[in-house]
């Protein structure tokens, strides 16, 4: 099992952090759980390629969290002519609408999709990618979940848990995965102590929580129900039992030499595990001797840690 982390910043622009994107690799499958835009490009920087990616899981759709999917889908589907089985997709209503809406005879990508299955120039291309015609389009594998429901292979499972943020407006997850050599929440966003997320990570190896600003700083205590501080998420991890804390999706306020590092101390004050400060293309160990490490140096972007 290994956990890298792709994206950890918000919908602001930025080139430290690209928007929420986590990859779990599992014996022969590759998942990721959100696809926010620029996700994909710290994919390809990890040395992974969309033919690579085997499953997604999205905890909600908020765009920075999947402005990335149809990148992933048609590029998967491009390059790998026909050779690579269909994506297997599980996340809130209505990412089956969504699909249909992006790849559907009628959808955004619909006449790319038909120049492409069609058109003589786009078959050749399709051919020397080793392709056999028909050219069929893309059809992910959708499956719509809800908290409670569980899916299983053969090698791992993901059970499905509410997570606190923008209800009733969009269904929020959170996912917990187990496999053989440990286990992973990641929350989506989601804050202040929510029981359902504390219940979903007890005991897990590795928690991925929305890190977002620091507490006593918001301005609404909906604010607060809906997005991680610092002290709430060390509570959620010292509660939970969780090996390792990984926080993530930090406002660029907080991210700066000194606050970084009060915030930290604050929250190893509240949870005695180990807590990692999360950056794009860090690999996060699931057992907790091991240090993080980073796969690649973002291009482009301003190290500042």
């Amino acid at each position: 099992m290994k956990i890298t982390v792709l994206g950890t910043g918000t919908p602001a622009p930025s080139l430290k952090r690209a928007c929420s994107g986590y990859m779990v690799e599992v014996g022969s499958d590759l998942i990721v759980m959100d696809h926010g835009p620029d996700a994909h490009r710290r994919l390809l920087e990890s040395g992974k390629r969309a033919t690579d990616v085997t499953h997604a899981f999205f905890t909600h759709l908020h765009y920075d969290h999947c402005m990335d999917y149809g990148r992933l889908v048609l590029q998967r589907w491009d390059m790998g002519a026909g050779k690579v089985p269909e994506l297997e997709v599980f996340g809130p209503q209505p990412i089956g609408r969504m699909t249909e809406q992006l790849f559907g005879p009628d959808g955004i990508y619909g006449p790319d999709l038909e120049a492409r299955c069609e058109h003589r120039l786009s078959l050749d291309i399709y051919e020397l990618r080793g392709g056999q015609l028909p050219r069929a389009k893309p059809a992910p594998k959708v499956r719509e979940v809800n908290p409670g429901d569980v899916i299983e292979t053969a090698n791992w499972r993901v059970t499905v848990a509410e997570a606190s943020h923008v209800q009733p407006y969009l269904q929020c997850h959170a996912y917990r995965l187990d496999c053989d050599e440990g286990s992973m929440v990641y929350t989506g966003d989601s804050g202040s102590e929510a029981e359902a997320v504390i219940d979903l990570a007890r005991g897990c190896d590795v928690l991925i929580h929305m890190s977002h600003y620091e507490q006593g700083t918001e301005p609404s205590e909906e604010y607060r129900l809906g997005c991680g501080a610092h002290l709430d998420v060390a509570g959620v991890a010292k509660r939970a039992g969780v090996g390792t804390l990984v926080m993530s999706h930090v406002l660029e306020r907080i991210d700066r030499p000194g606050t970084r590092e009060r915030l930290l101390a604050e929250v190893m004050d509240v949870y005695d595990g180990r807590v990692v400060w999360a950056e794009d293309l860090m690999e996060i160990p699931v057992k907790s001797s091991e240090p993080p490490k980073r796969t690649a140096v973002p291009t482009g972007a301003k190290e500042e840690w």
